[in-house]
């Protein structure tokens, strides 16, 4: 991205919304110190990333019954920035009370719109891929990083390729998560699909869903 561009987008973020933007360009450990100065519990949900769900209305009840578990006043509810996917839950986490945060690669800087308005703080990480395992390696992106070391409730809706890899790194550092099953809309992923030339998906579950079935060591 050029540095004009850069700029224009930077002040389409900011003019988009009231979040606050902790940092454009953060660590992994920047992150988690600023979320570890909140002291609160940090309570991240996992889902789809750029894909719809089918059943969104159930999607929402999981999440309503998930957060009622919670006090908003020591309870963070964190997520992915943009408001697709699991980002649907943002409004509710705000109509129940809480302040929302979000960690999102730089990426998202080609994709102001994709911003939930619903979302209160963002810390965006310098990255070359949205999340998940960067290609080629066996290394957990650093907008990964930042979002499991921060999380301290996990609870996964569903969930893709990212959200797979990063409750895989939580289960190897130990960490505990909820998973409920939900799949995508199949007519969206379908279209999408077939918009970038590619084969439609073969299961509407998810890769969260394909890795627990298959997980021999849960």
């Amino acid at each position: 991205m050029s540095a004009f561009r850069h700029f224009v987008n930077r002040i389409k973020i900011r003019l988009r919304g009231k979040y606050q933007i902790v940092g454009w360009r953060m660590t992994p450990d920047e992150v988690v110190a600023f979320f570890k100065q909140q002291e609160k519990t940090v309570l991240t949900f996992f889902g789809f990333s750029g894909f719809q769900y089918d059943e969104e209305p159930e999607v929402l009840e999981i999440a309503r019954s998930v957060l009622s578990g919670y006090s908003p006043e020591t309870t963070l509810v964190n997520i992915g920035v943009t408001s697709d996917g699991a980002g649907i839950i943002y409004p509710v986490a705000k109509e129940m009370g809480f302040r929302t945060t979000g960690i999102v690669s730089t990426r998202v800087m080609n994709h102001p719109h994709r911003i939930s308005l619903a979302v209160d703080i963002i810390c965006i990480v310098v990255d070359t891929v949205w999340g998940g395992i960067i290609p080629g390696t066996n290394t957990l992106s650093p907008t990964s990083q930042a979002m499991i070391a921060c999380s301290d409730i996990l609870v996964a809706i569903g969930g893709g390729k990212i959200s797979r890899d990063e409750l895989i790194a939580a289960k190897e550092k130990g960490k505990t998560f909820q998973y409920f099953p939900a799949p995508m809309d199949r007519a969206w992923a379908i279209a999408r699909a077939k918009s970038k030339g590619m084969p439609p998906p073969e299961s509407f579950d998810g890769e969260v869903h394909e890795w627990l079935e298959n997980d021999t060591n849960p």
